[in-house]
């Protein structure tokens, strides 16, 4: 086609089902353009973005802040590699370290890259400050979890879905019940486990949210057998469920902290591992690294994203749109509508199938409807707007909610 040729929505999924690999089902719409918690389609139609890039963009689309600085320093310098010193990545090392409360930051690009670089260092660390014999650390990990997709993350997946047809399986890795503490207490009676990784609340699995006290006393568990809590806040993190981390709520501070997604906020890939000295220095020079960790760009960008997350005191937003879409959920009177959950602006809904209609053929309606938001595990639904979602646009989202599933009635 030529370059000045307007592409159609059905041009669009044509191409993509042609030219590209068929490793995802997106919902039957082409996006051209997106502003706060809006998006439109390639013929002008706008709708509610519930799904934000599931959680990459809490700040909201194209925000002017974060645009300006990638447009700013994409005009000066964009990569050096650590080859060499830049002189925006300390400013921002500074910046996210003392944001979080850690001593040091290790900056990669997608959320993938940082849960390997957590695992690299929590191996490393196992070996070399907790003594457990080479090549025998094992790392605890939960049933439902959802990490990455890579072939060691894939290796400890639950999910035959993203582990099969991909063996052989990485080793080292114990699973466990997610939200189970017993099970937890048993596991790390092994003194070769290095740590334990989780998502303080297991998105993928449909937001899944633990008891209350759960991580607390997870934590609690780990530190009486030096294992290391790491926190996967890849998707939680970043005042996504109502606190700057999901593990605040908790008051919990990890041993080492995996960020991504709205590090951006929805512009670049950036992600970051953050551990105190002791931890983070076992890694040396040679050991671990990226050519695009830790660019310029990534840098202001970054500060960027946090700044606006600050400054707009998103973190409240969310707590107190996430209650209010909750409260207006429930009053869907619909036998489909089985249960809503969730913290701050990450909520699902779980979908009763009626009459042959699932999740999927609702998220079908509330795009007919002006509504964006996509199944996980077939019969629940995610809602994760833009933390910039202001009250009028809840009800009216809500709505839109309400109305699409009624029309399965």
């Amino acid at each position: 086609m030529a370059q000045s040729e307007r592409i159609t929505s059905e041009l669009a999924m044509e191409l993509e089902h042609k030219y590209g690999a068929h490793n995802y089902h997106p919902l039957p719409v082409v996006l051209a353009k997106g502003e706060g918690v809006y998006v439109w389609d390639v013929e002008g139609k706008k709708y509610f973005d519930f799904l934000s890039a599931y959680s990459a963009v809490n700040q909201g689309h194209c925000h002017p802040k974060i645009i300006n600085a990638l447009i700013d320093q994409s005009r000066i310098l964009t990569l050096t590699s650590r080859a060499f010193y830049n002189d925006c990545l300390g400013v921002y090392e500074k910046y996210v370290t003392e944001y979080f409360g850690f001593d040091k930051v290790l900056p990669m690009n997608t959320g993938a890259e940082a849960v390997e670089t957590a695992l690299k260092i929590c191996r490393k660390w196992g070996y070399e400050k907790k003594g457990i014999p080479e090549n025998q650390a094992k790392i605890i990990v939960c049933e439902g979890n959802f990490h990455g997709r890579t072939i060691t993350i894939v290796s400890f997946s639950t999910d035959p879905d993203a582990y099969g047809g991909f063996g052989p399986r990485t080793t080292g890795f114990v699973t466990i019940p997610y939200n189970d503490l017993t099970a937890l207490e048993k596991a790390l009676e092994d003194s070769t486990v290095a740590g334990f990784m989780v998502e303080p609340i297991q998105g993928e699995a449909g937001v899944f949210v633990p008891d209350n006290g759960y991580l607390a006393k997870a934590q609690q568990l780990c530190k009486a057998k030096n294992v290391l809590f790491i926190a996967d806040e890849v998707q939680t993190g970043i005042a996504r469920t109502g606190k700057l981390l999901a593990c605040d709520h908790e008051n919990v501070k990890p041993d080492m902290l995996i960020l991504g997604k709205a590090l951006s906020g929805g512009t670049i890939p950036i992600s970051a591992v953050l551990a105190n000295d002791d931890i983070m220095l076992c890694i040396k020079p040679g050991q671990h690294g990226s050519t695009f960790g830790g660019n310029p760009l990534a840098a202001k960008v970054a500060i960027a994203a946090l700044d606006v997350i600050k400054d707009e005191k998103l973190a409240e937003r969310a707590e107190k749109m996430g209650a209010l879409l909750r409260d207006e959920l429930k009053n869907i009177k619909s036998d489909m509508l089985e249960l809503v959950r969730g913290k701050g602006l990450l909520n699902a809904i779980i979908i009763k199938p009626k009459n042959g209609k699932e999740a999927w053929d609702v998220c079908v309606k509330m795009k007919d409807n002006g509504l964006l938001a996509k199944p996980t595990h077939q019969h629940i639904i995610r809602f994760a707007p833009p933390l910039v979602i202001s009250e009028g646009q809840i009800r009216e989202a809500a709505e839109i909610i309400k109305k699409s599933i009624l029309a399965f009635e």
